[in-house]
This record gives structure tokens, sequence and C-alpha cells, in this order.
């Protein structure tokens, strides 16, 4: 998640969304992460190799890969029933391909990571470290309630924004995310805990608009290939200048999640180096925008930090801000993290701050962090299993 609010967005609970995206065609795009970009919407099905994994590809271009390595249309079915819904790891265990023809494609890769670590929370929340291909390790989430398994996945390894209450952010940038990198992070936990997953938020590590095209590119894999609807996705970002208008061109039914934590220009410079370069007028004109262009409501993320924005006159300010606005506000109180001082507000201080929002006509919810046993915020776990490395 951009990181800004990705220490506690992580390992919270997505609120939105109930309904099924669109399934529409999908954008071409460049590559940020300076990796091989193989996904269902290039213009030419691309020959995959042992750099340019499977994942991403959808039926037609698996299809029309099979046959070019002289097998029939048929298996492009097979092979994509096996990667998108048995979870196939690699092509070896694809037990209805012939064995002399899976002896000569055993390098061709499908993209999958290997779970480098595993923390299980007493709320069963299952946070997870992914080992990339290149090495590099992610985070994600797995959070069940009844009804729901929701997955927190990583857009980036690490996170340049460098917000000052954010682990992840403290930790460094290494590069982009790939889009079967992302995808593969909610299969995943699918696969781990056995169970279909109904929701994803874009919250973990990273911030996703810096990477636009590879998240959309994932978005509509994982609504098109995997079945979740658009509308049980929820992204955030810290908001990058031009980068949310640019979202909107895609016309994607995702949940857009701004990530505020602040009331006036001032606080949110202190919090977010790159509000220097982008105010709150701006960011929020271009919402206003967005709203406009997409039809879509934008729902604003917002940290309580004790004694630095959780004071009623930063509620009513935020309250002012956002008078008149099709949005939702969500109130996330701060996971402490042993990289910050920040400390979390009294239950009494978020409850003012609540009711001063909803006597001004603000919508608004609390939603606290799930599985704080396992370093539920964002970048806690990874720096702490890796911390010699990341030095």
């Amino acid at each position: 998640m951009v990181n800004t609010n990705r220490s506690q967005e992580s390992g919270a609970r997505s609120q939105e969304g109930r309904g099924q995206g669109d399934k529409r065609t999908r954008g071409q795009g460049s590559n940020p992460s300076h990796q091989p970009l193989v996904t269902s919407h290039s213009p030419h099905t691309p020959h995959p190799t042992p750099h340019t994994p499977l994942l991403g590809l959808n039926q037609a271009q698996l299809t029309a890969w099979v046959q070019a390595q002289g097998q029939p249309a048929y298996r492009g079915k097979q092979l994509y029933d096996w990667i998108y819904h048995k979870g196939a790891r690699s092509l070896s265990e694809i037990s209805v391909f012939p064995k002399q023809w899976r002896s000569s494609v055993e390098n061709v890769s499908i993209g999958r990571s290997q779970i480098h670590h595993r923390t299980v929370a007493p709320d069963e929340t299952v946070k997870y470290l992914l080992q990339l291909a290149d090495n590099q390790i992610v985070e994600t989430v797995g959070i069940p309630t009844d009804k729901r398994l929701t997955v927190c996945v990583s857009t980036q390894v690490g996170c340049p924004m460098a917000c000052d209450f954010c682990a992840t952010g403290k930790g460094g940038f290494r590069r982009n995310l790939a889009p079967h990198e992302i995808i593969d992070q909610v299969l995943t936990v699918q696969s781990n805990f056995q169970r279909r997953v109904s929701h994803i938020v874009f919250m973990g590590m990273g911030e996703p608009l810096l990477n636009t095209e590879n998240v959309v590119a994932a978005i509509q894999s994982l609504n098109q290939d995997v079945g979740i609807g658009q509308r049980c996705m929820t992204l955030s970002t810290v908001g990058i200048p031009g980068r949310i208008l640019k979202l909107a061109k895609y016309q994607l039914q995702v949940t857009l999640a701004v990530s505020l934590h602040a009331s006036n220009q001032a606080t949110r410079e202190k919090l977010i180096p790159s509000a220097q370069k982008y105010s709150l007028h701006d960011l929020l004109s271009e919402c206003r925008e967005y709203v406009r262009l997409t039809g879509r409501r934008v729902t604003f993320e917002y940290i309580l930090l004790a004694g630095v924005n959780d004071g009623i006159k930063q509620a009513a300010e935020l309250a002012q801000l956002l008078r008149g606005f099709q949005s939702h506000v969500n109130l996330i109180p701060y996971n402490p993290i042993r990289e910050a001082d920040y400390q979390r507000p009294s239950s009494s201080q978020i409850q003012a701050f609540v009711n001063v929002l909803k006597q001004q006509q603000i919508a608004v919810s609390v939603r606290y962090s799930r599985g704080l046993e396992a370093e539920a915020a964002c970048g806690q776990l990874r720096a702490q299993q890796l911390q010699p490395s990341l030095g």
C-alpha cells in the first residue's frame, strides 16, 4: 500500500464493495518494474520463456501459446483452468498434459512465489512473507471472517513515499511488482486457506499509483480470470499528482481510497513527505474530478495519531474539507510500530472525533486493525524477519 497508511490498512478489514465488477477490455501500459510485462491485455500474444511467466495471460492467449508449441487448442483451456482454478505452481504438475511435452516446457514459469514465512494471529488473520523469483520479499495478509476472505496485497517491494509513521516506508524501496506477482498473492492466500477469496484491498507494501499499469492489469485479471468482482476491490493511494485522473480513464469499478491522514496542509506535510509537492486543495480537486468521471464515491483514509491529528479542531477541519463531497471517511486508530514514536488515541478521543464528523453530516466509520499479534502493520513482519539484509 502506498505507504502512508499501509501500516494500518494492511491488517484491517475492507468495508468497501459488495457487487461484481464489470469485465472490461484491458488497457495497455508500460512496465515500470523493468520486468517482462506479460499480461492478458498485451496486443500480441507473447511466447513465455523462463523469464516471462504465464500467470496474467487470459484463456485466448494461453491457447495461442500452446498451439505455438504444437499442442491442440483444447490444451489452452486446460492450462487456464489449472493456473487460475486449481492453483498450479508449475507446468510439471499439470497431469492432463503429455509427459513428453511437460518435460520440454518445464523451464517455462507460471510465475508463482514461495512462502518465506507465515504468521497466524489468534483472530486467524495470516500474514505471509512471499519470496519472489529474484529473492525479493513482499508481504501479503489473509483476513478471514465467517462470510469473507479478504486479501491485502502489495504492489511494490518496499515503498518510496517514506511516510513518517509507516514501517514499510522506513524500509526503503526496491522495485515495482509485475502483474503476475500481484495476482500470485491472491492465489497464494486462496490456496493456503482452501477457501475462495471474496475481497481484495490494495493496501500492502507500496504506492499503487506509482505502478498504475501493472496494478490495473492485475485488477483486470483478478476480475476476469480469477473471478473476483471489481466492486469487491479497494485501491488505496496517498495521492500522486495526475495519477488519480489517469486511473479514472480505465473506468474500473474498484473503490478508490485516498490516504489523507491530516485535516490541513501543514500537518500532512509532516506526516507525508510527498505532500510538500501536492497540496490538499489540488488532491481534493482531483478527487472531485474522479467522482465526476467515474460516478463512484471516494473513501478517505485517516489514521488517528494521538496528539497529532485526533483533536476536535482537526475533526472540524476535516468536515469542512469534505463537505458536499461524495465520499466516506474511514478512521483508523494507529497501530504502533517500533520504528516510530506515534501512539494510538484513547477510545473516548476516537469517539469524540467521530461525533464531530457525524454532526457535520460526514459519512464515517472506524476501522480497527486485525491480526495485531502477527505484526499487522505493513512492513513490520518483513523488517523483523529480514533485519540483517535490510540494514
